[in-house]
């Protein structure tokens, strides 16, 4: 939807124009539109034409929204704000917004999409998570966020608990145990909402059928009668992927997928395996919710960890731009460029600036990348990809010249890990991500399937049931990548320096 909500922007701001402005004009109007900001500006225009003004939403009663990860989606519902202000403040620049567009219309659309917003007999606002500690943490900090631009009427679902039905074999016990003790430690502000709790089932929750079991509970007469072990998704340990990359001695290795799929933990795993095995490592993130801290639990002798904060990226940039381009303006000209700087279009750009210093130092050592979910990371590959263009506009096709986007798409230099579960959504959503890359000349160079039960080998006829669910998705994976690495669902969350050094130790073959 995100792609073409952008190509229908473009074709609204560029069509009216078409035999009206010369070829070379409309040609240099439509490369002013092919960066992220025309992106997520597309993306965000389709998202406020359904906040209607008056509350009646046509043919519907109700419009639900199943929004991307959390950073992305808090980014999505401050827009609104964003551009409110920043189109008060002045006529601003109608570039990001389209050259033949009428400003006045986005303030009313904007202003429209704030009321709707932050009206809670309109909007209903449901934070979903896991029974982990992390996900409790990340929907209270998406809470307090929304919170502060006037969005409340908030309501919590933990989803995938572990069922009784899932019998009391070792495995199950210790899932229940790290399960209750996440619950029992609930943020006190995520504690105060109502909370609904959805049962694990035993297949994946694909079709009516499916999606309706979610508000029953399963019982141990509906399983399977067999109680055969399930067969093994085979012998794929993250240690063989951590051998194959230290074997080029550097470079850079990005961790890519949808939110949920545990990008931080195999990120943070490979880093630190790395820097055990004594090579200087940095290991970073683009990821808002920046759970790296949380996942290694501490420090490691080689391993340096950062983030690539985005208010400080933005807050670096523009003193940059005011500094460089700013110096020789006039006072007049000056305001007008700070003006153009505080359009919410620059933070991509600022992002993406820091990002490119990353890459570049994955020249001189290993630097490891948790990226942002998915949607969001594909903005920053379509900056990167902008850039790229431009410079190659700029300098001419005989000239010598290095961009981030090189980088990226040279395997000799970057590794691009697709991080999944062996569910059917997880694994649709990176085979479209791997499109995406493979379409920006950027081909992954391996797969993890994370919290694989068919790799945990379970005894119990639930257990086995989820199991031999995953069992075509695995087989999916491995007709999509080049490389795969299985690793099984773990008693115990893998926290801290020992747990993810096991990570990278563990066998999806039973002991």
């Amino acid at each position: 939807m995100r792609c073409r909500a952008a190509e229908a922007y473009r074709e609204r701001i560029i069509g009216p124009a078409r035999g009206v402005l010369p070829d070379a004009e409309l040609a240099g109007i439509a490369e002013s539109l092919s960066g992220s900001c025309t992106t997520e500006i597309a993306s965000f225009d389709e998202f406020t034409s359904l906040l209607a003004d008056d509350g009646s939403y046509g043919e519907y009663h109700h419009i639900v929204f199943d929004t991307a990860p959390t950073g992305h989606t808090i980014r999505l519902l401050q827009l609104p704000g964003s551009w409110t202000d920043f189109l008060a403040a002045g006529t601003g620049d109608p570039s990001c917004l389209g050259p033949l567009s009428g400003l006045e219309k986005h303030k009313q659309a904007y202003a429209a999409a704030v009321r709707a917003l932050t009206d809670p007999a309109r909007t209903r606002l449901v934070l979903v998570s896991r029974a982990q500690a992390s996900s409790l943490g990340e929907i209270e900090r998406t809470y307090l966020e929304l919170n502060q631009i006037g969005i409340g009427n908030g309501y919590v679902v933990i989803n995938g608990v572990l069922p009784d039905a899932a019998g009391d074999e070792e495995l199950a016990k210790a899932l229940r145990a790290r399960e209750a003790a996440a619950l029992r430690a609930v943020p006190g502000t995520v504690a105060r909402l109502p909370r609904d709790i959805l049962e694990l089932k035993p297949g994946n929750m694909v079709g009516i059928p499916a999606l309706e079991s979610l508000f029953t509970a399963a019982s141990i007469t509906e399983l399977p009668a067999t109680t055969a072990p399930v067969p093994g998704a085979g012998d794929a340990p993250l240690a063989v992927l951590v051998d194959e990359v230290e074997r080029d001695g550097g470079g850079l290795v990005m961790c890519m997928g949808k939110g949920g799929v545990g990008k931080t933990t195999v990120a943070a795993a490979i880093a630190a395996a790395l820097a055990r095995r004594g090579h200087a490592v940095h290991l970073t993130t683009t990821d808002p919710a920046a759970h790296l801290a949380e996942t290694l639990h501490g420090s490691i002798p080689g391993l340096t960890v950062s983030r690539i904060d985005p208010e400080t990226a933005i807050r670096e940039y523009r003193a940059h731009v005011m500094e460089t381009k700013g110096r020789n303006l006039d006072d007049e000209g000056r305001a007008a460029l700070a003006e153009d700087l505080m359009s919410p279009c620059t933070d991509e750009v600022a992002v993406f600036r820091q990002f490119s210093k990353v890459v570049q130092e994955s020249r001189r050592h290993f630097v490891v990348i948790d990226t942002a979910p998915t949607g969001h990371t594909l903005l920053l590959l379509d900056a990167t990809g902008s850039y790229h263009r431009e410079i190659a506009r700029q300098v001419g096709a005989t000239m010598g010249f290095v961009t981030p986007l090189m980088r990226l798409q040279d395997p000799a230099q970057t590794k691009v890990v697709l991080v999944t579960l062996a569910e059917t959504t997880p694994v649709l959503e990176a085979k479209e991500l791997q499109d995406d890359l493979e379409r920006a000349g950027i081909h992954p160079w391996a797969w993890v399937i994370n919290n694989s039960i068919a790799a945990a080998h379970p005894m119990s006829p639930f257990l086995q049931a989820r199991a031999a669910s995953e069992l075509e998705e695995i087989s999916k994976v491995y007709a999509l990548a080049d490389r795969v690495a299985l690793i099984p669902l773990l008693p115990e969350e893998p926290v801290g320096e020992e747990k993810l050094a096991a990570l990278t130790a563990y066998s999806s073959q039973p002991a």
